[in-house]
């Protein structure tokens, strides 16, 4: 496994990446045997063509009646029937075996992508992740669905079209394959080339995206700075690259068809020349000579097939290899941090001595990168039960910590363990409820589901009614029906966090992480949000970045963060009276604000 030094996803190497098709395929190894022996019968079937042919040629050359010409013709006819059945027989089980594997690949793509840290897909870019999933996986999609069963039935044809010629006579076989050392030429040719050529390709259309979702993601600032020129001319010199490389690939295939007519006309006329030796001196008919010139004649597109699918099988590897890069990724960075298997290098955190304890913090620290550390070896005990606020200023480390605990990023040194309780074994250890609130297209139902797809109608709705948002989901066109998301019913930015908030009550787990994820508190509906939140945390270990102190006055403790360190914990009255950090950020925070009654 290899990474550039631009920091994009890992990308496979041929042999892991063959490695992993062999296990794809594995599964279904009874559908792949039954497709390919449908395939061979069908194409042993059809080269009777070829012989049938020369016995029409030798009754003719031999001047015999016409009803002699009834047995070949029928044969011919009944050739072409059971060749076509067979045939869409076996295609279309490699197809159905394509499918499934590509299907399976998709998956593991998907749930691999999923589980990565979140630090690791900003380094590498939004495009080379959304390279990967949209034109890699087309790529591989549409080699699987035209060119793996056109590959198959075309090795096969010519594995035994050279067997019938063969038969027919050895000579012919040997004069057929003086076609071979061009063919082969042309193929290693063409592979060296094509396997740089098109993985560049691949990372140059990546780095073409991902300047692109740059620019038009911050076209506000880039206008703003009066930066146009500037993006422009980056997003022009990565297409010009592109395009660049799609032009070499283009000279490379022209070049590659070029040699391969070559082939044809050396093969085709060896054949003749045998032929025409051959019936000379009596040792084959005419038609026998005939059938060997039309066995190598219908070699041509098979073989040409097979070669030229090459251009597709290197395109489809290169993109293979860039999914199973990152399907492939190291378990360790992929599992959540107090999920992680002890290694050398990180020491396994302590089991808790107090059986409350629910979460502990061990001497944790993180960086985005060499230079950018955030949080400098922070140590922190949640209580089973207990309620803590996050609280510093912006840039202090309160999110990377909270998505740390929540298990979204991993810790560059340190431990975080997590203690599963035995009521929530088959859900997560713990959930992350942030700002950022997506609503997934579907109805409300299927959307709550995600939590736990298990739920009832009576679970769903509790789940409402317990963060106060029952009312208006009933209240919706179609209730629970109502299809939300993308081109469905709009929810507010309240209500879409209040929907966050019920899937977290839904999947119950034992430690719930907020990070800030009441900021719309400032809104109308602040108090319903507030008391959403406290009631979808009711019961649970909870660990709250502090969007507004009133959150911080309302947690069992407060722990402030400074610089990515501690430098105070304790409740909202001990800190304000310690005359510390905290209280000064209370002091800046309420200013004209009434102090809440606590």
């Amino acid at each position: 496994m290899t990474t550039t030094p631009a920091e994009l996803l890992p990308v496979a190497t041929g042999a892991r990446t063959r490695a992993a098709l062999r296990t794809l395929i594995r599964p279904d190894r009874g559908r792949a045997i039954l497709g390919l022996g449908v395939l061979v019968g069908a194409t042993a079937v059809g080269l009777l063509v070829q012989p049938l042919l020369g016995r029409i040629v030798d009754i003719v050359a031999d001047g015999r009646p016409a009803d002699a010409l009834t047995l070949p013709v029928v044969l011919l006819l009944v050739v072409a029937v059971v060749q076509g059945v067979t045939t869409t027989l076996g295609l279309t089980q490699v197809a159905r075996l394509g499918e499934t594997v590509l299907a399976r690949l998709r998956e593991q793509f998907v749930e691999r992508a999923l589980q990565l840290p979140a630090d690791r897909l900003e380094r590498a870019g939004a495009g080379d992740l959304t390279a990967r999933v949209t034109g890699d996986v087309a790529r591989v999609a549409e080699a699987v669905r035209s060119a793996l069963p056109e590959m198959a039935r075309s090795v096969l044809a010519i594995v035994l079209t050279l067997g019938a010629l063969a038969l027919l006579d050895v000579r012919f076989l040997l004069a057929a394959l003086l076609a071979v050392p061009v063919q082969a030429l042309t193929a290693r040719w063409y592979v060296r080339r094509a396997v740089t050529v098109y993985a560049d390709q691949r990372v140059a259309n990546g780095a073409q995206q991902q300047q692109l979702l740059e620019t038009i993601g911050g076209a506000v600032t880039v206008r703003g700075h009066r930066l146009e020129e500037q993006h422009t001319e980056k997003s022009a010199a990565r297409s010009r690259r592109a395009v660049e490389l799609t032009m070499r690939s283009v000279h490379l295939v022209l070049g590659f068809y070029a040699r391969l007519h070559i082939a044809e006309y050396i093969g085709l006329a060896a054949v003749l020349v045998t032929g025409f030796f051959l019936v000379r001196d009596g040792s084959v008919s005419i038609g026998t000579a005939t059938a060997a010139a039309l066995y190598f004649h219908s070699l041509f597109g098979p073989v040409n097939a097979a070669l030229v699918l090459l251009d597709d099988a290197q395109s489809a590897a290169a993109g293979l290899a860039r999914l199973v890069g990152v399907t492939d990724v190291e378990e360790s960075a992929v599992r959540l941090p107090h999920q992680r298997k002890r290694t050398e290098r990180e020491p396994a955190a302590k089991a808790p001595t107090d059986p409350a304890t629910a979460v502990t913090v061990d001497a944790v620290s993180h960086a985005y990168g060499p230079g950018r550390t955030v949080l400098h070896e922070v140590s922190l005990t949640l209580r089973a039960g207990e309620h803590v606020a996050l609280v510093g200023t912006s840039g202090a480390g309160k999110s990377t910590l909270a998505r740390l605990v929540a298990g979204v990023q991993r810790p560059t040194g340190g431990t975080v363990r997590v203690a599963r309780s035995a009521s929530s074994t088959a859900g997560p250890s713990v959930v992350l409820v942030t700002q950022e609130v997506h609503v997934f297209t579907g109805t409300l139902a299927e959307d709550l589901r995600l939590a736990r797809p298990d739920a009832t109608d009576a679970d769903l709705r509790t789940a409402l009614a317990t963060v106060h948002a029952l009312e208006w989901a009933e209240a919706l066109p179609e209730g629970l029906a109502t299809v939300v998301g993308e081109g469905g019913h709009r929810l507010d930015p309240a209500r879409a966090q209040q929907l966050a908030l019920a899937r977290l009550v839904l999947a119950d787990p034992p430690v719930a992480v907020l990070d800030e994820a009441t900021a719309e508190a400032g809104s109308a509906g602040a108090r319903t949000l507030e008391r959403s939140a406290e009631a979808a945390l009711s019961g649970r270990t909870a660990l709250i970045v502090a969007h507004r102190l009133t959150q911080a006055v309302a947690a069992d403790r407060i722990v402030v963060l400074e610089a990515g360190r501690v430098v105070e914990s304790g409740t909202h009255d001990e800190l304000r009276a310690a005359e510390g950090p905290y209280a000064v950020l209370w002091r800046a925070w309420s200013g004209s604000r009434a102090v809440p009654h606590v």
